[in-house]
């Protein structure tokens, strides 16, 4: 069912799936924002710009990923941009990812300060049943389109739709949060627990602030492993092993490996030293050899950059 609404919908490229969740991610910001507003809800108003900073995120991966794969498929470019990014655009994908998380854990920071405040201030009152009536929307709007993208990325595969769809799922979760709390506040209206109720708002934005912050966390440590150009564990060993075969299997000298990952790509570069005073051969043997490394090495797709050398002269590798 699920893989005929994505097909009735055409989310079948990182592209699409991304525009529709920037589409989504407004609707539910600018609903949250307003509807907040008018039930004098902190946490409601939170949930809205919140999500509202990941929709401008989104738009910006989006513009990354376009450019990524435009490049990475020889598809024509502004000259201006062929020009200045002549080795690519994969960098700029571990450096959105760092902004979004850095961005996402900022907003909830300051937010959780403001919940303590309030609480402190001794509270807020709120209108719970415009409150209930959003989170229950909004709380099923956001699983839809997480089970939706993350089914969708199942194919494609996307770092950026991973991290969205995990985003979709966790505002899913925070929106319940919401309700419940909601639903418990306007319960006790007008009973003895009355009192209460204006504590509510701002305590359940600071349990949700507390939860978000460490969220996007593993994230950001990641993206910047790929901005320092640190290889994953045992990429450089599996690419040292080939390395090794072929120097012992063609009579080589010695080889240099310099592997790093770069958002969704894989940089490997090699170099083989070949004894001096070998017999030369043809340039098709030298690139034959180069194709039935990089066969061994796997991954033979567009994000992959591999540049394999041969010299007789150490210092070049």
């Amino acid at each position: 069912m699920v893989e005929a609404t994505l097909n009735t919908l055409g989310l079948n490229t990182e592209t699409r799936v991304l525009k529709a969740s920037i589409i989504g991610s407004l609707i539910v910001a600018l609903a949250g924002i307003v509807l907040g507003l008018l039930a004098r809800s902190f946490s409601i108003t939170f949930d809205g710009v919140y999500t509202l900073v990941d929709a401008a995120m989104s738009l910006l991966s989006l513009l990354v990923v376009q450019l990524i794969t435009r490049f990475a498929l020889y598809q024509p470019l502004p000259r201006g941009l062929q020009n200045r990014f002549s080795v690519g655009f994969w960098h700029l994908e571990p450096m959105v990812l760092a902004l979004n998380g850095i961005l996402l854990i900022s907003v909830a920071s300051y937010a959780l300060l403001n919940a303590v405040g309030s609480f402190m201030a001794g509270g807020r009152e709120i209108d719970f049943g415009v409150a209930t009536i959003y989170a229950a929307i909004v709380a099923t709007v956001c699983f839809v389109l997480a089970i939706i993208e993350g089914h969708a990325n199942k194919k494609i595969d996307s770092e950026f739709l991973r991290l969205d769809a995990k985003g979709w799922a966790m505002s899913g979760a925070i929106t319940s949060a919401l309700l419940i709390a909601f639903a418990i506040g306007m319960a006790i209206e007008g009973t003895s627990l009355d009192r209460f109720a204006p504590y509510i708002d701002p305590l359940v934005l600071a349990v949700v602030c507390l939860i978000i912050i460490p969220m996007p966390i593993s994230t950001v440590r990641s993206a910047v492993s790929d901005m320092l150009l640190i290889a994953p564990p045992g990429f450089k060993d599996s690419v040292d092993a080939i390395a090794s075969r072929i120097v012992r299997e063609e009579g080589f000298v010695s080889f240099r490996s310099y592997v790093a990952k770069v958002g969704r790509a894989k940089e490997i570069t090699l170099y083989f030293i070949v004894r001096p005073n070998s017999p030369p051969r043809p340039l098709s043997e030298w690139d034959d050899l180069r194709d039935r490394i990089g066969e061994m090495i796997g991954e033979d797709n567009p994000n992959r950059w591999l540049t394999i050398v041969f010299t007789e002269d150490e210092e070049w590798a």
